[in-house]
């Protein structure tokens, strides 16, 4: 049989390393306002020991952020909008139509419920359409609540939000000592990732963040995004066709050599807890859930869920479905970590 073919030449997806001061600027602030997790962020002490010196109008900002969750319209914002500066975020947020503007800043929940997303973004005022689309996320840690908060704003408000904690969290930490070392490392991420080859995109992706990940049905754009403030964690966000990885940047690029990486001091908090080593323990004999765990050790589960938390932010155990696991080669990663610090000349 004589076959045809007329296809056109396979696509692949575009994977590229993006940053800029607004990125961070934003991730900064989506950290700052993470208030059940934040604790295990590598910036919370001095977020806390400067607390004092920002100013009112920047603390009233944050607390709207926290208060509604919506840093995560920051994100979605700026992921369209690859803003190099805030006065360019600020001019392209004033320039898109009231119907770009939501379709925007509602998250994508499933393919099967885009034109409900869609319908809501066209309509901001019909509640008959946000409710049910806000309904959808159910149960997720924040976002039904967002959905309802950017309908509880108007665009006016909502805009002015974005650009005055923007404008606020910039002036603050443009007086931070080091902000110039961590814009450089930064502009240094993306420039030694150029080039990235999208036909490999799974091994590309793990070898610049550590993430496994096989881009998912109608990803067509993976973005790589470096950052400081949110260290240790890596952060995912999907919209309709774009996944978004915001991954530490390498901390030897923040610190002198004789500096000690702040994921070796942070590990070794980590493994200074006698529960902590045991947790461990426990779970190299096997995986267990969080009331398994509760119940072997006779504890409650916020206690051992904070527990949890410290040795998850220091990457030596996972969580998947609610099961939590030990992560060998990262304990094993980290003690080749301690040899090359200590042998380093």
């Amino acid at each position: 049989m004589k076959m045809m073919d007329a296809a056109l030449a396979e696509e692949t997806i575009q994977l590229a390393v993006e940053q800029s001061a607004v990125w961070e600027w934003s991730v900064g602030i989506a950290g700052y306002t993470h208030g059940q997790l934040r604790h295990t962020f590598e910036m919370d002490e001095e977020w806390q020991r400067d607390a004092e010196t920002m100013p009112a109008s920047l603390v009233e900002s944050l607390e709207k952020m926290q208060e509604t969750n919506l840093w995560y319209g920051l994100l979605l914002l700026q992921n369209k909008f690859g803003a190099r500066s805030v006065e360019e975020f600020a001019e392209r947020l004033a320039e898109i139509s009231d119907e770009r503007f939501y379709d925007i800043l509602l998250p994508y929940h499933c393919r099967a419920a885009e034109a409900l997303r869609e319908q809501a973004a066209q309509n901001p005022s019909d509640g008959g359409v946000w409710g049910p689309y806000a309904d959808l996320f159910e149960g997720h840690a924040y976002l039904a609540g967002y959905v309802r908060q950017l309908r509880s704003h108007t665009r006016a408000q909502l805009s002015e939000l974005f650009i005055d904690v923007l404008t606020e969290w910039q002036d603050w930490m443009m007086q931070k000592p080091y902000i110039a070392t961590w814009l450089q490392a930064l502009a240094f991420e993306e420039k030694q990732h150029r080039g990235l080859d999208p036909a490999n995109a799974q091994k590309e992706i793990e070898r610049v963040t550590g993430a496994d990940y096989a881009p998912e049905p109608s990803i067509w754009s993976v973005k790589l995004i470096p950052h400081v403030s949110y260290r240790p964690w890596t952060l995912t966000i999907r919209t309709a066709d774009v996944k978004l990885f915001f991954y530490p940047v390498d901390e030897q690029q923040l610190l002198d050599p004789e500096v000690p990486p702040n994921e070796l001091i942070q590990g070794h908090k980590a493994l200074g807890d006698g529960l902590r080593l045991n947790v461990l323990y426990q779970l190299r004999q096997a995986p267990a859930s969080l009331q398994d765990l509760s119940t072997q050790f006779q504890m409650s589960k916020t206690t051992l869920h904070h527990q949890l938390a410290l040795l998850k932010a220091a990457k030596f155990v996972q969580v998947e479905k609610g099961v939590y696991s030990i992560r060998l080669e990262k304990l094993e990663a980290f003690s080749e970590l301690l040899n090359r610090y200590l042998n380093r000349s």
